[in-house]
């Protein structure tokens, strides 16, 4: 298991941005993007606040917005 999860759904453009952000920090293989749409749980936790990464260890999240420095600050 990758120790981040990075929730996110089909067409979300704030979704494409926050993965942006996850490549140029060369983060994508700790990451394992995960489909709300497929999940009734995920869909209610989720989908008005999506993109969010959560740490799989801590169970922490972060939610959209979020820039390159509190994404770094939030996976150290």
């Amino acid at each position: 298991m990758t120790k981040y999860a990075f929730y996110t759904t089909e067409g979300c453009h704030l979704c494409e941005q926050a993965w942006e952000l996850v490549i140029a920090q060369g983060l994508v293989s700790k990451m394992t993007q995960v489909e709300i749409i497929h999940d009734e749980d995920d869909i209610a936790r989720y989908g008005i606040r999506i993109p969010v990464i959560k740490n799989n260890n801590t169970e922490k999240e972060i939610g959209w917005p979020f820039d390159s420095i509190e994404l770094a600050d939030f996976l150290d």
